[in-house]
């Protein structure tokens, strides 16, 4: 585990936080909330949440598959049928301590189920509730699946890059989802601000549709205000709205990337005289298919090695493309600290990415590994007054269930 400085209390810590969210982008907005001391806790079918029964790359695990585990750390589970009377009682007593609710569910299904805003604020005026849709709470979208690659297809961004004539490349990252969760967390963290100095609590609106659109401020905002259109060469140009030469390049043993050089240098540096009498702010665009086929061309013919250290000498822009095991092992990472390592309970040693900033007086830390499915059910329900033997009927009942990581499911578990 890491670890704070001992008189540094964590920044969120005394916020409760109750995490009903699927899959990524509502999971880990809940999880930075966690990361910060914020006690998490997810709110999870008897069966356990979808996550945990679709395992990404088949990365399958012990008892906790890696998607689960890698969006759920610093997280306490309750499992509890939120479709019986008994069960949605435990969840309103947990708002009435709670200080955000957090919730991805398809629009129309949290006021099915008596979880919305309005039925909540009346338990909690107080409380900041998030809401995560694909592409908003109404319109003519509302219904459609929000699902990462859609999104993107659907934000223009896979036209900014590629070459005209072949299909559209997505990211290779969950980006929509990554982004979307990005600004959920910043949205609670904005309302607790507000809620600070007002004592109002408030609803959090966020779609993925804004969430990726809003992303793109500047390329955007060439097309609207610049009227500049995005048009696709026939040269896998990384970025419809920077100069040539500017993308991926295969040299005789891997790949380097270039970005935006002046054209006379390169030329130098490649050996290629034709790019000696160009002008770097109006031919980089004018010829930016023959630019970038020339570069390609030369830059074929030697090493990564050879060329980084050529381009960098000259005082271009070029770096290495990197597999996973690359970017585990890089120097820079390694003195950033950016990947953690602890021990968890069923899985053992993880190592995962780790906070995406630094405090210098309330750091991040982990605290917990990722739940078992209601691995903490009956501590929660005792923080609400029930006796053990009240927990033991509803267990029986199927109403919550309990998981525990030294023993097997216990009455009412999963199995």
């Amino acid at each position: 585990m890491t670890e704070p400085s001992a008189a540094a209390p964590e920044v969120l810590s005394g916020i409760r936080v109750l995490d009903c969210s699927i899959a990524m982008a509502g999971p880990f907005a809940a999880q930075r909330l966690g990361d910060l001391g914020a006690d998490v806790i997810k709110v999870e079918p008897t069966t356990g949440e979808w996550q945990r029964h679709a395992a990404a790359g088949g990365a399958t695990g012990n008892r906790i598959n890696v998607s689960f585990l890698s969006l759920n750390r610093n997280k306490r589970s309750i499992a509890v049928d939120l479709k019986s009377p008994e069960g949605k009682e435990i969840l309103y007593d947990l708002v009435k301590s709670s200080d955000v609710f957090l919730q991805n569910y398809r629009p129309g299904v949290a006021a099915r189920l008596g979880v919305d805003y309005e039925t909540l604020r009346e338990i909690n005026p107080s409380i900041v509730y998030v809401s995560i849709s694909g592409y908003g709470e109404d319109g003519p979208y509302r219904n459609r699946p929000g699902q990462d690659l859609l999104l993107q297809a659907m934000s223009g961004a896979m036209l900014s890059s590629g070459s005209a004539g072949e299909p559209p490349t997505p990211a290779g990252q969950y980006l929509v989802d990554a982004v979307t969760a990005s600004t959920a967390f910043e949205g609670v963290l904005a309302a607790l601000f507000h809620r600070e100095r007002t004592g109002q609590g408030q609803l959090v609106s966020v779609n993925m549709l804004d969430a990726i659109t809003t992303l793109q401020m500047q390329e955007l905002s060439v097309f609207t205000v610049g009227k500049v259109a995005q048009k696709r060469g026939h040269q896998p140009h990384a970025h419809v709205y920077i100069r040539a030469p500017y993308g991926t390049f295969s040299t005789s043993d891997g790949y380097i990337v270039l970005a935006m050089p002046e054209l006379h240098t390169l030329g130098e540096v490649l050996g290629e005289d034709s790019f000696l009498g160009l002008d770097t702010e109006t031919d980089s665009w004018a010829l930016r298919d023959e630019i970038f086929a020339k570069t390609a061309a030369r830059l074929v013919t030697d090493t990564s090695a050879h060329w980084l250290s050529a381009l960098g000498e000259a005082g271009i822009w070029a770096g290495p493309v990197y597999d996973y095991q690359d970017l585990v092992d890089d120097e820079q990472i390694a003195h950033n600290g950016t990947f953690i390592e602890y021990e968890h309970p069923t899985e053992g040693l993880i190592k995962t990415p780790g906070f995406p900033y630094k405090l210098s007086e309330t750091p991040a830390r982990i605290d917990r590994g990722a739940p078992l499915t209601g691995e903490h059910t009956r501590e929660i329900l005792g923080e609400l007054g029930l006796d053990a033997a009240r927990v033991d009927a509803l267990l029986g009942a199927g109403v919550v269930a309990s998981e525990s990581a030294s023993a097997p499911a216990a009455v009412g578990e999963p199995a």
